[in-house]
């Protein structure tokens, strides 16, 4: 059992090594099954991940672009629920109690469960933060006061367009850290633009207490380097679910694939 105190450990990830930016991998969780998704969070911490970002699959991810829908869809099919992403955040701490885990999905599965439930079994399981996409943190009132009692940290999106007056706000409902989706689109989408991503989280940092995560738009090497100068963490998750489709029925191949990335991507931001 694990206690309300589990909020630390983000904030302890990011006070470690101030001048280190995080890592933070995204896979969907029960893609292609659950023992492998517990297989690949053990290898992405291995290979070098600071923060697993675990997606809740849904059948309608409107933020997500096809390589997570499909995923999603992959996940759904063999009969994974929330409960059982709640169950495998408790599989991974039998043997990991430091690493931090965040539930990223959509409102509906959580207002299914029931706000108080989800939030005492998801505390209890070892998750440190949940990140509700289509969530407005206007409208975040009710969960969010749930995730307080319980010792979780509700992580909000900023974008692109977020005006100051309402980042100011966001940032003061937020905890853990903010992440800011670096595209105006979908996950996978487009070409990332590194030298306004810069100017965007430096000017975000003026006005947020939080550290930021970028992500959306990195998926080699490199662009997790560029990215990692400004931001505080550097999330990566579309280029590694795709991979995951790719080998997922090997699960040796899918651990090897993901791993090689998110090494890559470590030794590019530590360089």
């Amino acid at each position: 059992m694990h206690t309300a105190g589990n909020r630390h450990r983000i904030a302890e990830s990011f006070a470690k090594d101030p001048e280190r930016t995080l890592l933070v991998p995204y896979i969907t969780a029960g893609d292609p099954d659950l023992d492998t998704s517990l297989a690949l969070m053990h290898t992405m911490v291995e290979a070098g991940a600071d923060i697993i970002e675990l997606g809740v699959p849904f059948s309608d991810p409107m933020a997500d672009g096809p390589v997570i829908q499909l995923a999603c869809e992959r996940a759904l099919a063999v009969g994974t629920r929330l409960v059982d992403v709640i169950d495998l955040v408790a599989r991974f701490r039998e043997s990991n109690h430091d690493t931090p885990v965040v539930l990223m999905g959509y409102m509906n599965p959580l207002e299914r469960l029931g706000y108080a439930e989800f939030a005492d079994r998801a505390a209890q399981a070892g998750v440190d933060g949940v990140l509700t996409v289509d969530l407005p943190p206007e409208e975040g009132r009710e969960l969010g006061a749930e995730l307080e009692r319980t010792g979780l940290d509700a992580i909000y999106l900023l974008s692109p367009t977020t005006p100051d007056a309402r980042l100011q706000a966001v940032a003061e409902r937020a905890s853990g850290y903010l992440y800011y989706v670096s595209l105006k689109g979908v996950t996978g989408a487009a070409k990332l633009d590194t030298c306004e991503v810069a100017t965007r989280v430096k000017h975000i940092k003026t006005l947020a207490k939080l550290p930021v995560a970028v992500g959306f738009g990195i998926r080699d090497a490199e662009s997790a380097a560029t990215v990692s100068a400004t931001a505080d963490a550097v999330v990566v998750g579309s280029v590694l679910v795709s991979l995951v489709g790719e080998h997922g029925a090997d699960r040796e191949a899918a651990k090897a694939a993901v791993g090689e990335v998110i090494r890559s991507m470590r030794e590019a931001m530590d360089a």
